[in-house]
């Protein structure tokens, strides 16, 4: 692990076109060796996207590769680069429509009020974190890493700026609510498969996916507005653009169910604006309803 994140460390030296095509390279080798990953993502892509032809699939799952490969070795930059070089790296697009350059990341609308920043399962994840810790601390869910030395790395790249508070999910619920009472912004990260406990079954591209309603329940609870944020790849391997959108209104409302709704109808209208770049290797539809087979066979 120590040579892995030595050579990690040297990566981030590259110029980001440099650094990309070699992520791109290797996600292209990693797609035809991994096969049950692939397998994983072609099944949820012909679920999703069943008005793709197999071929249109196959090569969308390819990109896949090539995205989510870049994006780890490019997590090097966000690791250890100098906060000048993401400064120049990151475009912000606020929900104002304001240019990227003058829009800013937008700090009092998110540290005036309680605030649940919903941030999809894209490959780029981390870097819409990076953004905000210039400029403002936050808090999130993390997952503690068996490998200590690993561990570590992850927890100072997340914290090398403004302070951050990282949860498990051990902690359970009552610091996320302590710290969105404080008024410290926290990432939510909910469209993954946790099962069936505290989640709902509602449609993610018309299949019924156990989704959890976290969101909208502890929006409800702590009067917190939802402000999504996405983040993706600038074209020519320039540097990543993280977009806010604007708080929803009128959320969650009364109904938990139709806000879980809510929320995957818009986190499904990202996913067709950036395709390749959504996390398709994760069992989404692994939990399924009145006992239904699995549609993922013996997959792993």
């Amino acid at each position: 692990m120590r040579l892995l994140l030595g050579f990690m460390w040297l990566l981030h030296w590259l110029p980001l076109p440099v650094l990309g095509r070699f992520g791109t390279a290797v996600g292209s080798l990693l797609f035809l060796i991994m096969k049950p990953r692939r397998d994983i993502t072609l099944v949820n892509l012909r679920l999703c996207l069943p008005e793709l032809s197999e071929a249109e699939r196959t090569a969308l799952a390819r990109r896949h590769f090539q995205a989510y490969s870049r994006s780890v070795f490019e997590r090097s930059i966000l690791w250890w680069a100098s906060e000048a070089r993401l400064q120049r790296l990151i475009k912000v697009v606020s929900f104002d429509g304001a240019h990227p350059e003058s829009a800013g990341i937008p700090v009092a609308a998110m540290t005036q009020q309680p605030t649940i920043l919903l941030c999809p399962h894209f490959v780029c994840l981390d870097v819409a974190g990076a953004a905000i810790a210039m400029q403002a601390s936050a808090s999130s869910m993390y997952v503690q890493q068996k490998n200590a030395v690993f561990d570590k790395v992850l927890r100072d790249g997340r914290a090398r700026f403004k302070p951050v508070r990282l949860f498990t999910r051990l902690d359970g619920i009552k610091p996320i609510l302590r710290a969105l009472k404080e008024k410290l912004p926290y990432f939510m990260l909910p469209d993954m498969d946790f099962g069936e406990k505290d989640a709902e079954f509602v449609p993610f591209f018309g299949v019924p996916a156990a989704t959890l309603s976290a969101t909208a329940r502890i929006a409800a609870a702590t009067g917190a507005q939802v402000m999504p944020v996405i983040c993706t790849f600038l074209p020519d391997y320039q540097g990543w653009q993280v977009k806010f959108y604007a708080p929803w209104d009128n959320y969650p409302g009364p109904d938990m169910v139709e806000a879980t709704r809510r929320m995957n109808a818009f986190i499904e209208a990202r996913v067709r604006e950036a395709p390749a770049e959504y996390f398709w290797t994760h069992k989404r539809f692994k939990t399924r309803p009145n006992g239904e087979p699995s549609f993922y066979g013996k997959a792993r």
